[in-house]
């Protein structure tokens, strides 16, 4: 099998679990040595043995990614531990809190502050720090998490996270306008209805709320972390070396009928 990153360097962020951890295996299968970062200690060194049992080589960085002293310690860790840094995934953030689902008006100030601040300013502090790192070895691809929300907003009480999810779409743009001269390619992941833990969590608790995580889902199925995964690989590897400031929606077929 080819490995694509021999030798190569990749940040994960929320890579103590579902797209983040899918993400950091897959770039650890691919050759890369892999540093995932999260506030969760122990979810990180079971990716981390994740990563050893299949012959990869990572470490990891207990990291809340609104802290910018955290998020700049997380990547001089990556540099001083492996000595480069070559790809970049801002997957931290999440949803499913009050601000998930509060109407525009009924949301708090402090649930909004948080979901702005785990959604959009985590990814703007990852790449804040990781793009001097790139630079100095003449380039890099990093892949920021947004989602189908980030696109369209298909239903009510989206209004903190749809806010945030469009912000790191226009962030990854402007990202990819500046550093496209310097060899570093910005592209986003949108995706659709993923059973990443925090929507298990609300479907344990509400079960009836499938429907409106899958509403309008051509496929009438949630994904899989490891289908968006692939596409954070495929946007980070040299078969997509023509792509940057991209929106890639991993949706099941959510936007064709928006």
């Amino acid at each position: 099998m080819v490995r694509r990153f021999e030798g190569k360097v990749a940040v994960v962020t929320g890579g103590s679990s579902g797209i983040g951890r899918a993400t950091a295996l897959g770039f650890a299968k691919q050759g890369a040595k892999v540093v995932v970062a999260s506030r969760n200690v122990e979810l990180l060194r079971e990716t981390v043995r994740m990563i050893e049992e299949t012959g990869g080589e990572g470490t990891f960085a207990k990291c809340d990614v609104t802290v910018a002293a955290e998020v700049e310690a997380m990547i001089n860790k990556a540099v001083e531990t492996y000595g480069r840094l070559d790809y970049a995934l801002n997957n931290a953030g999440g949803g499913g809190g009050a601000a998930s689902f509060a109407l525009t008006a009924d949301c708090t100030e402090e649930d909004w502050d948080r979901e702005i601040n785990v959604n959009l300013k985590g990814v703007w502090l990852g790449m804040k720090y990781e793009i001097p790192q790139m630079l100095k070895h003449g380039g890099g691809a990093i892949v920021n998490t947004s989602s189908v929300a980030g696109l369209i907003v298909n239903h009510a009480g989206r209004a903190a996270y749809a806010a945030a999810k469009h912000g790191v779409l226009g962030l990854t743009k402007a990202a990819a306008l500046e550093y496209a001269k310097a060899g570093i390619r910005v592209n986003s992941v949108c995706p659709g209805p993923v059973l990443v833990p925090w929507i298990k969590d609300v479907l344990a608790a509400q079960p009836e709320m499938i429907g409106a995580f899958l509403q309008g889902c051509l496929l009438e199925r949630m994904g899989k972390p490891e289908e968006v995964a692939e596409a954070v690989i495929w946007l980070c590897s040299d078969a997509a070396s023509f792509v940057t400031g991209h929106a890639m929606a991993v949706d099941g077929g959510v936007l064709v009928g928006a």
